[in-house]
């Protein structure tokens, strides 16, 4: 219902001719995030959905607005994208349901779009869209949307079912599925597609975690005691509650477990994306831009992490603690099923963070209400950079990271965004390094 009615003032009468809101784009990232809890996405997939209908959506832009470029040349294999030759169409229109026709064709249950899509083409018509227009941005948009799911189908992400199943290994301090669901490793095989920016999966690999160690006196059992230590106080469980995008938490029942239908990490940096644009009253092509920039940092950043994932298969502090230290002890949040090092929230809202530092600037001062549908009230951040930095921390604060995995995961995830920015043709003026000391400052 409420998607319907935001969907009245998509297509408006007396503005431009055919003119389209920039809402439109934060509503149809919307509902791919309600489509991703019906299906229990997992989040590195959710990112690569996110981008690929981005995609779709900035190169209509791109064709026909002179102040965008299109990806080709920019992005990793992207092909030179043939413009329909289409008369009579709203550009705007046309990248909306470009967007839609793209998340229909990949998301599993894409088909509960179509409502939403219908919803969309009945606003304009009301607006005074005319037939013509509609059924030229129909065409364009499936035109467009074709040649995007012909890339995404290049990616080698349909290759991954190919692989060996994938075993947890059984070395003293590697990662093993935990409790209460004991979920198989999520997306073991993601490093092996297709990045947009990154000329590897490794590009950034980080430092290595602490070594594990029984030692009382060790590096790794002096961060597990800071696990166990920590008195949770009651901001530090709002902060991790707040930030949880767990897809994959369950609730007790009785007998049963169920699904708690949570959003991912990725969407909720989604909306955060909206939420910025509408506030800053960025035009449409604006809109589309700085949205498929947040999409291809968050689908980056989720390689460069899974990658370092799979590769140091580290233990969890659940399966830490209860081992070494208390058998009863418990994390405030439930753990993720896969491995903890580097915390994925550190890495994508870093990298998420800085991209739209670069387009509204450092001290964008905003209220994220994205949790409000899951029942979690608003939070106000002075700043993006902020935010990312609480979105890490929440992570310690809920049991299910060490504190190395969320500081070397927010610096890949400022190297990820830097380099997602700077391949994009924009300039960057801080480091890693840099970044890392002033949201040091941040410290929630």
């Amino acid at each position: 219902m409420i998607a319907a009615v935001l969907l009245l003032g998509s297509c408006k009468k007396n503005e431009k001719p055919d003119y389209v809101s920039p809402q439109a784009i934060g509503q149809i990232t919307s509902r791919m995030t309600d489509v991703m809890v019906h299906d229990v996405t997992n989040p590195p997939l959710g990112a690569r959905f996110f981008a690929y209908a981005c995609l779709a959506g900035y190169e209509v832009v791109a064709q026909n607005d002179t102040a965008y470029k299109s990806m080709h040349g920019v992005l990793n294999e992207y092909p030179e994208m043939q413009k329909p030759a289409v008369e009579a169409y709203s550009y705007q229109l046309a990248a909306a349901l470009a967007m839609i026709e793209t998340a229909k064709k990949m998301q599993p249950s894409g088909m509960l779009h179509q409502k939403y899509q219908d919803q969309l083409i009945d606003s304009c018509r009301h607006a005074g869209f005319s037939d013509e227009v509609i059924a030229g941005s129909q065409e364009y948009a499936a035109a467009i949307s074709k040649q995007i799911l012909k890339y995404a189908k290049a990616d080698r992400y349909n290759q991954i079912s190919n692989f060996p199943r994938y075993e947890p290994e059984k070395a003293t301090g590697s990662w093993y599925p935990t409790p209460p669901g004991y979920f198989p490793p999520v997306e073991p095989y993601f490093k092996t597609i297709r990045a947009f920016t990154l000329d590897s999966s490794s590009q950034f690999r980080p430092a290595p975690p602490a070594a594990f160690s029984e030692n009382k006196n060790s590096e790794f059992f002096r961060l597990m005691k800071m696990n166990y230590d920590d008195q949770k106080e009651p901001e530090h469980r709002v902060m991790a509650a707040f930030w949880d995008c767990n897809p994959f938490a369950l609730e007790n029942k009785g007998h049963l477990l169920v699904g708690m239908k949570k959003i991912s990490p990725g969407a909720h940096w989604m909306g955060i994306t909206s939420i910025a644009c509408r506030q800053a009253k960025s035009d449409f092509s604006r809109t589309m831009l700085v949205t498929t920039s947040v999409a291809i940092g968050l689908m980056d950043g989720f390689m460069a992490c899974w990658d370092e994932k799979y590769r140091s298969n580290r233990i969890r502090p659940e399966t830490a603690i209860r081992k070494y230290i208390d058998p009863s002890w418990q994390p405030f949040l439930q753990t993720p099923p896969f491995p903890e090092y580097l915390s994925g929230h550190s890495v994508i809202s870093s990298a998420a963070a800085l991209i739209l530092t670069h387009y509204f600037g450092d001290n964008f001062a905003y209220t994220d209400t994205v949790e409000e549908p899951y029942g979690l009230k608003p939070r106000k951040f002075r700043s993006f950079l902020a935010a990312a930095q609480e979105s890490g921390m929440s992570r310690f604060y809920g049991g299910i990271h060490f504190m190395d995995a969320v500081t070397n995961g927010q610096k890949q995830g400022f190297q990820v965004g830097n380099w997602v920015l700077q391949t994009l043709g924009n300039k960057t003026d801080q480091s890693a390094d840099e970044l890392m000391a002033r949201t040091a400052q941040e410290v929630p």
